[in-house]
């Protein structure tokens, strides 16, 4: 991990870990009392979701470099490489970047997940 710092890649777990707790919308009419109308939708997935949209723009502030170490680092968390193979992730990566890398790395389920393994396997956490 030469590129991307610990803490870029913590932001994205804490983020990606606000994201994942979102929900699907229950419905549009709660009906009941006005003083907690609406409550029901903090923790739901909508369309315009600012932390969606935090997460994307930080994305797409990283460096092609970032991005693909970032990339190689779900592969390792998720187990398709070991330590031995970081070149040919990173290179896996690098061959696969293009403009919707983005936004398919947000679309991958226990993205967080995956980083922290592999921050651990860097022998490094966020709580360092």
């Amino acid at each position: 991990m030469q590129a991307i710092s610990s803490e870029k890649v913590c932001y994205v777990i804490v983020k990606t870990r606000e994201f994942d707790a979102k929900e699907a919308a229950p419905y549009d009419d709660p009906g009941g009392n006005a003083t907690d109308d609406n409550d029901h939708q903090i923790l739901s997935d909508q369309p315009d979701d600012s932390v969606y949209e935090e997460l994307m723009s930080f994305l797409e502030s990283l460096s092609e470099e970032e991005l693909c170490e970032l990339h190689a680092m779900i592969m390792l968390g998720r187990g398709d490489v070991d330590m031995e193979n970081w070149a040919d992730a990173v290179q896996t990566a690098q061959d696969d970047l293009d403009e919707s890398t983005p936004k398919h790395l947000l679309e991958i389920p226990l993205i967080s997940d995956y980083l922290s393994e592999a921050l651990s396997q860097f022998g490094q956490s966020c709580s360092d």
